[in-house]
Formats: C-alpha cells, structure tokens, sequence
C-alpha cells in the first residue's frame, strides 16, 4: 500500500473517533444530557465528568453513565455542548 493511501486511511480513523472528556475540558466545553424518556435535559461540566469517568471517557458512551434526575431513567443521550453561533435570521 502506498505512504499517501496509509495517510489517507489514518487521517480517516482519526476522524471517526469520538470527541473525549479531555479533548471537551480544554475547549471549555461541556455535555449536554437528554433523557430520552421524560426529555428533561441539563448541561455537566466536562471537569465534573473527568472526576468521575477519566479524561479518555468518549462522549457518546456518558450517557451509558448516567440517570435522569427528573425520571430515574437511565436512557440518557450526551454530545457536546458546543456554543451556539446564534439565532439565523436568514436562510439563502
């Protein structure tokens, strides 16, 4: 296989790789939690959950982690909380 295809294929796995606690708590950024249930939702600091979890802990498998604090539920949804780029006003 050639050295540019083996580039193509590791820059591609590093992409499909999901976004850690760590990679979230230098960004400032924390997680947004959805009870999938009730819909009750809330945002933890990402420093919180390395406390907990440890810093390589991926996103998606937080909410595995987790349960409701308004239902018991343990069918929590996470993703970052990235900052919102505001409201759109305008669709072209």
């Amino acid at each position: 296989m050639a050295g540019w295809k083996r580039r193509q294929l590791a820059d591609e796995e590093v992409r499909r790789r999901p976004v850690v606690l760590g990679a979230l708590a230098e960004r400032g950024v924390g997680v947004f939690c959805w009870c999938n249930r009730c819909h009750h939702n809330a945002i933890v600091t990402s420093t919180q959950l390395i406390d907990q979890l440890g810093p390589d802990f991926p996103i998606p498998e937080v909410g595995a982690q987790m349960r409701c604090s308004g239902c018991g539920s343990k069918d929590v949804a996470t993703r970052p909380d990235w900052p919102s780029q505001g409201q759109i006003t305008r669709h072209d």
